[in-house]
Formats: structure tokens, sequence, C-alpha cells
């Protein structure tokens, strides 16, 4: 008899584990699009659940306009600024695309010039002006881009909003559900909060870093519209292996087709020299002693979570690695660690 409602019991729990999955990859799949707007909810979730505890609890303030006033402020502190940057960004991205010839002109000029001093080939004509119809392909992209990020930010405060008015049910409520000790639920929280603070203030203060020092170059060296530069670096400086070479390279070869060979030597040895060497440099210390993450996490994290969720996952894909990594320890001490005890007890 005993065994017999043990089988039925495991029946049960496998048809409802094969249901919960089934309904799961259902609304995964229809609410795919918002997964960046979740993220980051969950991001700002991290950094202002302690003011909203803070002020709700030792001040009594009201839910409801506490949250709206953390969520005005992260606005002005973190994403205005970004907007910004992105308005004085986007109209000499526009104006770089709608006069890619020009860019493609000046490419084919180094390219010459390189060719003819040195004897080798590099590229084809074709192949630049190939280039060139790339560029002017990507202004769609560009602006279906920027239409995708408002929608996303709209959402993202939406959701944000009730997490944080409802942050301890939400809390207590993962405890309760997810099919673990409540010990282990504790690690992937703390996980997930180290990971969430330290990439959504690591990454951006790196690349804030990166700026501020190719900003100096850029104006001891001599190059237009410094402070426009300084904004591509920036931006270009949290992206993994390339970084801020997405912003000198192009100096470089403006330089180099203008006939302005020292300058464009001074700039090759400044980006590669200090410029690469600040980012290696904090990217490989300031990241990891704020969320003791090994280098190589935060790298291939980057390019993952890339991939899977845009740029919101400059801060998603290291926690992807990490969690899969904590998910191994939890599975054996959850599991494992169990069937010894068994084995022990039976012996």
């Amino acid at each position: 008899m005993g065994t017999n409602v043990i089988d039925q019991n495991r029946v049960r729990q496998v048809f409802f584990i094969i249901l919960i999955l089934l309904l799961g990859l259902l609304l995964f799949r229809q609410l795919s699009s918002f997964i960046p707007a979740i993220l980051g909810a969950i991001t700002l979730y991290a950094l202002l659940r302690r003011w909203m505890f803070r002020l709700t609890e030792k001040r009594k303030w009201r839910k409801g306009w506490t949250a709206a006033l953390l969520m005005l402020i992260s606005f002005i502190v973190i994403l205005l600024p970004v907007a910004l940057l992105a308005q004085m960004l986007s109209s000499k991205v526009s104006y770089a695309i709608q006069h890619s010839d020009q860019l493609v002109d000046a490419l084919k000029k180094v390219v010459t010039n390189i060719e003819t001093r040195f004897d080798i080939t590099i590229s084809s004509d074709e192949n630049i002006n190939q280039l060139g119809e790339v560029i002017k392909e990507s202004l769609p992209v560009i602006l279906g881009a920027t239409f995708n990020t408002l929608t996303t930010i709209f959402f993202m405060y939406f959701i944000l909003y009730f997490m944080l008015v409802n942050s301890k049910k939400l809390e207590k409520a993962l405890y309760e559900y997810i099919p673990l000790r409540d010990e282990n639920v504790g690690k992937i929280g703390k996980e997930v909060n180290t990971m969430v603070l330290s990439n959504a203030i690591g990454i951006p203060l790196v690349a804030f870093a990166q700026g501020v020092v190719a900003l100096i170059g850029y104006l001891i060296i001599g190059v237009d519209e410094p402070f426009f530069w300084f904004g591509v670096t920036c931006i270009a400086g949290m992206l993994p292996v390339v970084g801020a070479a997405l912003a000198y390279i192009p100096i470089i070869i403006i330089f180099f087709a203008n006939d302005q060979t020292w300058k464009g030597i001074a700039m090759t040895v400044y980006g590669f020299g200090i410029i690469g060497t600040v980012d290696n440099i904090l990217r490989f210390t300031l990241l990891k002693k704020l969320g003791n993450v090994h280098p190589l996490t935060t790298v291939f994290g980057v390019i993952i979570g890339l991939n899977l969720f845009g740029f919101i996952g400059l801060i998603f894909g290291p926690l992807l690695i990490s969690l899969f990594m904590l998910l191994l320890k939890i599975y054996s001490s959850e599991f494992i660690t169990k069937q010894r005890d068994i084995k022990s007890m039976e012996n």
C-alpha cells in the first residue's frame, strides 16, 4: 500500500512539473518581448529596495508616493543623462549614415596610402563600398531601436512601481514558492543582488572612467568635437572585448585620411596604450572587487547577455553564468547531500 501511494504521488508530481513547464514556456514565449523591461525593473529594484524599506518602515512614508519618488529620482539620475547623450549622438549618427559616401572615400584614401607605402593589399574597393551600403541600411534599425527603447522604459517603470509597492509580499512569495530550502533561496537572492549591483554600478563606472581619460587625450591631441567623442567612448566602453576602440579607431582613420599623420600616430599610441590599459585595469580589478566576479565571467557573460537581451544584457549576462554555477552548488547541497545522508542512515 505504501509503495502504491508513493508511486501515485510521484506521478502527480511529474504531471504537475510538466504542466508548470508547459505553461511557463507558453508565458515566456508570449511575453518574451517584455523581457528587457522585466530585467530593467529587476535592476532598478535591486538599486532602490533598500531606500524603499528605509523610507516606508522607518520614516513611515506611504508606499505609493515613495515608489513614485524613487522612480522619478532614478529617471533623473540614471536615464535622463543617458537620454541626453543618446540625443546628442543620434543626430551625429544620422548625419554619418546620410553622408556615408564621404566616410567610404576617406577609408579608401587611408587604405590606398597604406597599400602604396608598404606595397601590400588590404581590401578591394568593392568590399569598402559594401561597407557604405551596410551603414545606409543601419538607419532604419537605429530608428526602430529608439522606438523599442522608449516602449521598454515605459513598461520597465510600470513593472517597477508594483515591485516596489509590493516588495515585502514579492520577496515573501519568492521564498514560499521556489522549491528549495530557505537558505539556498537566500543564496540565490544574495547572488542576484550582488551581481546586479556590481554590474549596474561597475560597468558604467568603468566606461565613464575610460571616457574621461579619452577626453583628456582628445583635448591634448586636438580631436574635433571632443565631447561628442567622449560620449561615444562612454557608450563603447560598456561593450566587451572591443570596447572604447570603437570610438578611437574612427578618429585614427579620420586623422590619417586628412593627412594628419602625427595626430593619427599620437591617437593610435594614446588609444591602444592609455585608454585600452585603463579599460583592462578597471575591468579586471574594480568589477572583481565590487562583486568578486571572475573577469572571464564578466567578459563572456556580457557577450551572451547582449545576444539574449540587448543592452540590458550587460548586467544580466554575467548574472546568468554566476547563477548557473550557483545552481550547480545548490543542486549538490539539496539532493546529493540528502542521498549521502540517507545511505549513511541505512548503513
